[in-house]
């Protein structure tokens, strides 16, 4: 019998993504917002680490099922790593992705320095209270302006290292290759598979 695990995130395009990358993984069914009504956990920690905690437990106790969350920052280095946890809220409202990528290149308009990472803080939390995380990074610059239709977030203005497009200009399976957060639900997906198998009984 499967193990059904929750994809503790209401963002769709999160959703997707997660699916994409860990959707293989046998004996797993993971159950989303789209079929499973779990509450809103509200995001008040100071780091990216403590708000994957909170959102995976806070779902694992409401549901009783395990609970898979993930807490994503774009880190800037001219700005000192901002706008980092406040990454979906960088100008007020929470994910106005025009009006956060309007307010980033406002403050490195007349900034050189462009290097920047995207982080993914992974968590995996049982309704027991046992926690697992991970982490993917990603390098990358900030572009002058936005490009591409695709993506989310700060995808138009994020140039991977490496690479001349932004994320938002290439192919889903593109992104999804090579992502901050392919490289931390990778990382995970070992501990997910002993789940399935019941090695965390």
């Amino acid at each position: 019998m499967a193990r059904k695990v929750v994809l503790a995130t209401k963002n769709p395009h999160k959703v997707d993504e997660i699916l994409a990358i860990l959707g293989d993984i046998p004996g797993i069914e993971w159950l989303t917002f789209r079929d499973f009504p779990f509450p809103d956990v509200e995001e008040v920690g100071d780091t990216l680490e403590e708000n994957a905690i909170l959102k995976a437990t806070g779902v694992a106790r409401a549901t009783g099922l395990p609970a898979l969350a993930e807490d994503t920052g774009l880190e800037v280095e001219a700005l000192g790593g901002a706008p980092g946890v406040l990454s979906s809220r960088f100008a007020g409202v929470e994910k106005d992705y025009r009006a956060n990528n309007e307010k980033l290149l406002s403050l490195l308009r007349d900034e050189a320095n462009r290097t920047a990472r995207f982080r993914t803080v992974a968590v995996l939390a049982l309704p027991d209270g046992r926690t697992w995380m991970t982490e993917g990074v990603l390098q990358g610059q900030i572009a002058e302006a936005p490009r591409g239709a695709g993506g989310f977030g700060y995808d138009p203005l994020f140039i991977p290292a490496g690479e001349t497009r932004t994320l938002a200009e290439m192919a889903p399976e593109e992104k999804n290759e090579i992502s901050h957060r392919r490289r931390a639900l990778e990382a995970m997906r070992p501990i997910l598979e002993e789940l399935a198998r019941g090695s965390l009984d």
